[in-house]
């Protein structure tokens, strides 16, 4: 969760915990000009597709969730779109330091649990957030020295992990740490003044120890433009880390945007340069001021950018509706005071590939893409005849970068129900499959054949179809991948 702004400050929303303010910097425009007129999505088929965010996502390999508030959840309305749309949760306020240990080791999970608690009833995913944050401090840590303030920063850590070890995915394990502006500089908390800079190592490694398998990640707003000094200066540390063995795993980007602060045109090339040192990237606290058009092509710009990096494994909105938003005059979220569904959802939806989405452009059959339009031969041979187990493949590309486009195979039964089925997809040199999603792939020794099968159960009635994804990267090299014929049982 934010705090402080980039510049200029603007006023903290009224409220216990509002958040402190808007962001501005970054400039937009260009990624969300390339993902629009590069997204060429192509079709030869119709596929079954996902109709909620939850699905659509799982079905590109990566999740949707959004950041929940306790006091909310008597409301039907807007438990009722939490529980269609949303299959990982945060908590907006509840797991922050002032909520669970508002004096010293005396911890109070009640609310949290209850967050907890129905993420593991519907199934969700829960991401924890945040453990070490300068914000949300109840005055007792302030107040410490340094040894004392060590100790009492990793008792909490192992306290709060250790209560939800196991049920969550990812904990943000420090929040902004690093001060806006052009010097990169590490922000003068009470942590950093009476700890100094290994404080943020000793967090992580600290909460290694404490749920070895929990995703640990560093989280922070304003980190969106590769150009930008703090942008810079938690790519260093990252850097670092990983080159020392310091145990991080993911880096969280909040993506709070407005007029002032929108999408920046080099949004992708910055999670994708942090995904190659070797981290997950996580959209955490999304949220796009503005309606209409323009709010929905910046919402569909960012969806793109992690379906485009093969390591961001998922986004999360920081709310349900634009009414109880902690910026709720600037409707920055996906559904309206009422719950209806804004053009932002549909351009979210649309982007995932789910049944919400159009179908512009060319189609699809194989060769090399000029103008919007695919041609050549990209539908795969049927196997079976009569009433044996027989099936079809037809492939679409849906989305395409400067470097990279992602395709789908959608893979139909024949005249009979088949158990099982497995397509091979073979892709020319010097492209390289980076990410699939919605199946499991092996590979020839060349790299260049992929036989994918099911993720599970490959059962399919007749006439009914399924769908598995990849992304290519293409090395110059814009030719539609080939398909091998289906083989039903």
């Amino acid at each position: 969760m934010i705090d402080t702004p980039h510049t200029p400050p603007e006023p903290e929303p009224s409220g216990r915990r509002g958040r402190s303010s808007l962001r501005n910097a970054l400039v937009v425009g260009a990624t969300l000009a390339m993902a629009a007129a590069g997204t060429l999505t192509a079709l030869t088929g119709t596929a079954s597709a996902a109709s909620t965010l939850g699905a659509a996502a799982a079905e590109k390999g990566r999740y949707f969730g959004t950041a929940i508030a306790a006091n909310r959840m008597g409301e039907s309305d807007y438990m009722s779109v939490l529980n269609r749309e949303f299959d990982s949760l945060t908590a907006e306020n509840e797991m922050k330091w002032d909520a669970l240990e508002p004096s010293r080791n005396s911890f109070n999970f009640a609310t949290a649990d209850r967050i907890a608690n129905h993420a593991r009833s519907q199934g969700m995913k829960l991401r924890g957030h945040t453990l070490v944050w300068h914000s949300q401090l109840p005055s007792w840590v302030t107040s410490l020295s340094g040894n004392d303030l060590r100790s009492a920063m990793n008792n909490h850590i192992n306290r709060v992990m250790g209560q939800y070890k196991g049920q969550v995915h990812s904990w943000d394990v420090v929040n902004e740490a690093f001060e806006d502006g052009s010097s990169g500089a590490r922000r003068n908390s009470v942590f950093q003044q009476r700890l100094g800079n290994g404080y943020i190592e000793e967090a992580f490694r600290t909460a290694r120890a404490a749920d070895p398998n929990a995703k640990l990640c560093y989280n922070d707003y304003n980190t969106d433009n590769w150009s930008h000094a703090k942008t810079q200066a938690v790519y260093n540390m990252v850097r670092d880390f990983k080159a020392r063995g310091v145990p991080i795993d993911c880096v969280g980007f909040q993506a709070h945007f407005n007029s002032g602060n929108p999408v920046p045109s080099n949004y992708h090339t910055t999670l994708q340069n942090f995904a190659d040192l070797g981290v997950d990237v996580q959209i955490t606290e999304l949220d796009i001021a503005g309606s209409g058009s323009s709010q929905a092509e910046q919402y569909r710009g960012v969806t793109q950018a992690c379906l485009a990096v093969s390591r961001c494994t998922g986004i999360t909105v920081w709310g349900v509706t634009d009414k109880y938003s902690w910026r709720s005059s600037d409707t920055p979220l996906l559904f309206d005071g009422n719950y209806n569904k804004k053009p932002a959802y549909t351009a979210v939806l649309e982007a995932l590939g789910g049944s919400g989405g159009s179908t512009t452009g060319g189609t699809t059959t194989g060769g090399t893409t000029t103008g919007g339009t695919t041609t050549g031969g990209t539908t795969g041979g049927t196997t079976g005849g009569g009433g044996s187990p027989s099936c079809s493949v037809t492939y679409e590309q849906t989305d395409r970068w400067g470097d990279r486009f992602n395709g789908r195979v959608t893979v139909r039964a024949g005249g009979s129900a088949i158990s099982n089925w497995s397509v091979t997809v073979t892709v020319t040199s010097p492209q390289k499959i980076s990410a699939t999603w919605n199946g499991t792939p092996s590979w020839d020794s060349s790299g260049n054949v992929m036989t994918m099968r099911p993720n599970g159960n490959g059962a399919l009635s007749a006439g009914s179809s399924t769908s598995f994804g990849f992304t290519v990267m293409a090395n110059g090299n814009w030719s539609a991948p080939r398909l091998g014929s289906c083989t039903a049982s």
